[in-house]
Order: structure tokens, then C-alpha cells, then sequence
């Protein structure tokens, strides 16, 4: 029963970059996982590819052969994806049962209301693929209580229209500290809190274009999200292995992977720490990392960094070369394991 993540979210939200990113840390820890390229638009990929669309169909061709622009030239495409779902099924039968990333278009009309993606995830389904799916959103957005609400409905639309186990994400959540500072504390934005107390902050931001209609239109908004009680968000720092550590636990949780088998009796630190939810942070925790404290966590780093290269240098027991899977010392704290008089000798 092979497991899939599909990848949304508006241009600019770092979607190939996840892709990439988790790709780079399932191998790290020893999970086979292969890239489906979904965007027509996407000819030059940061990632290794398994599967491309483009060698069905490119959007250069259907903008030229069939005089659309670009956001209708990636509705056609999803189209004749749709219509050609045999090339997709072939290509993930060749796949097996890798764990599998869908990196998807960036127009928010097929998420939203266009039903050709939808209807690729639900033949999808009926292929024994159970999925999930990642909506990531730029943590820029909370930087205005115009932009937040915006996203929160985009996200809401989203899960609405996929009807599939949902994630939201908030990407570059390392650069939120260049910003102006939040009126909040981050657990505010992730947990969708009481978003009355961000009307204030709504009516000083739109301040020069300020109608009477607007503060009954924007209750009615908040109270539309309310009601549904369905957003909240996971936040995300592709560089920072323990915030990708964090989200995998979320994603696997959602998508029942920690329910299936494990990956192998000789399991990998990573596999274990990922598994058993080591590692776990909480959205105070992200707080303090990357808004309160970003600069002196910025400087431990940079000093742990240098430390382990003056080690790995001087060649210090315990720090050999290829000892990348023995991280931040995991093993430093355990007592030897004893010898249980056991000899193995290897047939050549």
C-alpha cells in the first residue's frame, strides 16, 4: 500500500523547494521516495524526477497550438491529464511502492474550483495510493491581517474542494524575523484562535479605503471561518532538519504511515528518532527558534557546526566521516554495549 503526499499552494510558497528538501531527507533517513512532476509549466526541476508530465504534455505547446495563456494553458493541461490517466498509472506502476511526491501547479483555480486535479487524486486513490495533502502558504502572509484572512479562506476553499486528509503548511518560517514584528505570539496564527481580536488591525490596514460595509463584511468573514472550524496550520523550515522532522511526524500521523509496517529491523537513528516522535517541537518552541531567540539559536549552531569540523579534522574518536546518522551525539549518552560472546563469522 504504497503512500503519497500532494503538494498545493499558491506561486512563490516553496513548493518545489519542499519537494526537494523532503526528498533529500527521506533518503537520509531511508525512506524510498520518488518525485511526480504534475506542473506542465515546470521544465527545470531542482529535483530528481521519476515521472514528468511534460512528456505528455508542455504548456509551451498548449498556449501556442491552442492560443490559451498561461492559467488556462495549465487547466487544459490537467485536462488531458485527466482524460489520459493511463500515462500517470503506467508511470507509477514502474514506481512500485515508493513513497511518492506529487509536486503540483501553482494556480489556485485547480485546487479551488477546477475539478481535474481533484479527479487525478480520487483515480489516484482507486490505484491503493493512500494520500495526503500538503497546502503550503508563504509565512509572509501573516504579516497583514488582510493577507492572513485570505489564506485562511484559500486553505478552507482547498480543503473543501480535495476533501482529502489535509495539512496546512506556513513555508519559510525561518525568514518571519525579517518582518515587522507580529501583534501575536505564533501559537495565534497556527491554531486559528479567536480571530475577532485581529479586526482592529484589519480596519487600521485599510484605513485609506475605509467603507462602512467593510466591518460587517469582515465579521461576516471571520465568522464564515469560524463556523467551519477546520484550518490550522504546521509550520515549516526546509534547511532545519528538526522543523522537517516535525512536519514528517504531522504528515505521517495524517496519512496513517505510522500505522503500517516499519521500514526494517536495521533501522536508522533517523528512522527510529522520526517513528517514535523524537525530536517533536512545539509551536513554542518554533516561537522561540526562529522569532525570540533566532540570533543566539543562529550562533549554537554556528558554534556546534565548527566544532564538529575541528572534530571530524583531527579525526576524534566517535566522529568518524561517515558518521552523518549519529546526530547531535545520540549515541554520546549510552553506556558500551556489552559483549554477549557471540562470534559471527562471514561466508565470502
Amino acid at each position: 500500500m504504497p503512500f503519497a503526499q500532494l503538494v498545493i499552494g499558491p506561486p512563490g510558497a516553496g513548493k518545489s523547494t519542499y519537494c526537494n528538501g523532503m526528498h533529500q531527507f527521506l533518503g537520509a533517513i531511508g525512506r524510498k521516495c520518488s518525485i511526480v512532476n504534475l506542473d506542465p509549466a515546470n521544465d527545470k526541476t531542482s529535483y530528481p524526477c521519476a515521472l514528468d508530465v511534460r512528456d505528455l504534455v508542455t504548456l509551451e505547446e498548449i498556449m501556442s497550438e491552442d492560443q490559451l495563456g498561461p492559467n488556462g494553458g495549465v487547466l487544459y493541461a490537467l485536462e488531458e491529464l485527466e482524460e489520459n490517466f493511463d500515462f500517470l498509472e503506467e508511470g507509477l506502476k514502474a514506481l512500485g511502492d515508493d513513497y511518492v511526491i506529487f509536486d503540483c501547479p501553482g494556480q489556485v483555480e485547480i485546487f479551488t474550483h477546477h475539478s481535474s486535479l481533484r479527479n487525478i487524486f480520487f483515480k489516484l486513490q482507486k490505484l491503493g495510493y493512500r494520500l495526503i495533502v500538503l497546502h503550503l502558504i508563504d509565512s509572509y502572509n501573516l504579516t497583514l491581517p488582510s493577507m492572513y484572512i485570505s489564506s485562511l479562506i484559500l486553505c478552507l476553499r482547498a480543503m473543501l474542494q480535495m476533501d482529502l486528509p489535509h495539512l496546512n503548511v506556513l513555508t519559510k518560517i525561518d525568514n518571519l524575523s525579517n518582518y515587522a514584528p507580529l501583534p501575536f505570539n505564533l501559537d495565534f496564527y497556527t491554531e486559528v484562535q479567536d480571530l475577532s481580536y485581529l479586526l482592529p488591525h484589519l480596519d487600521a490596514e485599510s484605513s485609506r479605503v475605509s467603507h462602512d460595509k467593510f466591518g460587517p463584511l469582515n465579521n461576516a468573514i471571520i465568522d464564515l471561518i469560524e463556523e467551519f472550524g477546520l484550518v490550522g496550520f504546521e509550520t515549516l523550515a526546509v534547511e532545519d532538519k528538526k522543523s522537517m522532522m516535525n512536519l514528517l511526524r504531522a504528515i505521517d500521523r495524517a496519512s496513517g504511515y505510522v500505522f503500517g509496517p516499519a521500514e526494517g529491523a536495521n533501522d536508522s537513528v533517523w528512522q527510529v528518532a522520526v517513528r517514535e516522535g523524537m525530536g517533536t517541537m512545539d509551536i513554542r518552541d518554533v516561537q522561540e527558534r526562529w522569532l525570540d531567540a533566532k540570533d543566539e539559536y543562529d550562533e549554537d549552531e554556528r558554534r556546534q557546526l565548527e566544532e564538529e569540523a575541528r572534530e571530524h579534522e583531527q579525526g576524534t574518536p566517535g566522529h568518524g566521516g561517515n558518521n552523518e546518522e549519529d546526530d547531535d551525539d545520540f549515541y554520546s549518552s549510552r553506556a558500551p554495549i556489552p559483549d554477549g560472546g557471540v562470534k559471527v563469522i562471514r561466508k565470502k
